[in-house]
């Protein structure tokens, strides 16, 4: 089967395509041995999700063992002299998944739950976003099994740039190109950047992007996957004719894509009626004050205990009456368990792959629209593009050109998404996946096998 590009028409800084050729084969119902994962989570669903693209487009055994497999990975013991004297040991992780159609991009994490598995299946998702949104990256991932909450700003500091200097032959502006994530920020970045650039002797800004500005950051990065959440739930409600001053919402995950994701929901009229954090929720019929709100975290650290709300924990949140929902915290927080009594009419994945294989199946049965995390939070990967490109040719835009490019960009991808939904009966992640996977084979093929 082969999924024709959809005869949407594309912004001016759209990338063109190549034809699609037709590609039939007979293909596993599993993915083959050097694919299949160790353990049930982030990586099995990511594998589940790629097998179904598979089948159905046709593609042999050959072509789902090289997409289902990273290209490369490195894992690198990282030392630690903490500011006491003693020693700690870190494990870290840098996984370019694909580099078909162009280096690698993605996110580095630090969080104490970093495992290879969970790190190869973020290189994955990466590589499908990337491609759904056209931009000229393959998908990576890298991550640090530590809690940052535990360590001084000298510690982290130090942990980065050792982290840098073992993964450095795999890093560059034209082979992988890091990004902030869960438990990093921009000073991670400039870190980074700094140490990556004294090794090469000069500075070279477009190895990292999410970088501050002072170091050659772009305008609206802080934002990006916030926004671009946003224009897809919007772009999602106009199908059903509602726009967002329509739909109460919750938003699981206060962190940098929930908090900024819940103000521009209220900012446009949207009732925002329940929010939380890794220590808590709240949920207050009518909406929530978001301002007040933000104040509130801002002075305690922490949603919990804001006044004039009940609170929730993150757990029934995820099964309030609302008609937006959006997960954005970590993986796999939509499962068999709780699937059959999500209540909103639509989830909007701010994290990626809080959705497990089961729960999608029960949610699309039950006639739920998932806007996939490949397509709903790729706002954050098209503005990183704009500032390695911004980085590449040492001129910087205005925040109002890449707000613009940005919803160019968005609301181009997710026109095209649905268009594949309609014409092949299927889901909106499956039909993000579709054009991502055969998009990503597509580059493969044209390129061929070398020697």
């Amino acid at each position: 089967m082969t999924v024709p590009e959809p005869a949407t028409s594309r912004p001016a800084t759209a990338p063109s395509t190549t034809s699609r050729p037709t590609l039939t084969a007979d293909v596993p119902d599993i993915a083959p041995d050097s694919a299949r994962p160790t353990h049930d989570g982030p990586l099995a669903t990511a594998q589940s999700q790629l097998a179904g693209a598979i089948r159905r487009l046709g593609y042999d055994e050959g072509m789902h063992a090289m997409l289902a497999t990273p290209r490369r990975e490195i894992n690198v013991a990282i030392p630690l002299r903490r500011d006491d004297g003693s020693t700690a040991l870190f494990h870290g992780f840098r996984v370019q998944h694909n580099v078909s159609r162009g280096p690698g991009k993605g996110g580095l994490r630090y969080h104490p739950s970093v495992d290879v598995d969970e790190v190869r299946a973020l290189a994955m998702w990466m590589t499908w976003k990337c491609a759904v949104v056209e931009l000229p990256y393959g998908g990576a991932k890298g991550g640090v099994a530590i809690d940052p909450r535990r360590y001084s700003q000298a510690e982290l500091e130090r942990v980065t740039r050792r982290y840098t200097s073992e993964i450095m032959p795999m890093i560059g502006p034209e082979r992988d190109i890091m990004a902030p994530d869960i438990g990093t920020d921009a000073q991670t970045m400039a870190w980074v950047m700094d140490t990556y650039s004294v090794n090469q002797g000069y500075t070279i800004p477009g190895v990292v992007t999410g970088k501050p500005l002072e170091v050659g950051g772009s305008l609206g990065r802080a934002t990006a996957t916030s926004r671009g959440v946003v224009h897809s739930t919007r772009a999602a409600l106009h199908e059903a004719g509602l726009d967002l001053p329509d739909v109460r919402v919750a938003v699981q995950g206060f962190g940098k894509v929930g908090s900024h994701a819940a103000d521009m929901y209220a900012d446009a009229g949207a009732r925002v009626e329940a929010v939380s954090d890794q220590y808590g929720g709240l949920h207050r019929s009518g909406g929530l004050d978001m301002q007040r709100v933000l104040d509130h975290v801002r002075t305690t650290g922490s949603v919990v205990g804001f006044p004039g709300a009940d609170p929730i924990d993150n757990t029934d949140l995820l099964t309030l009456d609302v008609d937006v929902l959006v997960p954005a915290a970590v993986e796999g927080v939509l499962t068999a368990d709780n699937a059959p009594d999500v209540a909103a009419r639509w989830v909007v994945e701010g994290a990626n792959g809080p959705t497990t294989a089961e729960a999608d199946a029960i949610l699309a049965e039950r006639g739920v629209v998932v806007v996939p995390d490949i397509l709903a939070n790729a706002g954050g990967v098209v503005v990183s593009y704009f500032e390695w490109v911004q980085a590449q040719q040492a001129y910087w835009w205005t925040e109002a050109e890449i707000e613009q490019r940005l919803a160019e960009r968005m609301l181009h991808a997710y026109a095209a998404v649905a268009e594949v939904a309609r014409r092949e009966a299927v889901s909106l992640r499956d039909a993000a996946l579709l054009l991502s996977v055969q998009r990503v084979a597509v580059a493969h093929r044209t390129r061929g096998l070398y020697p």
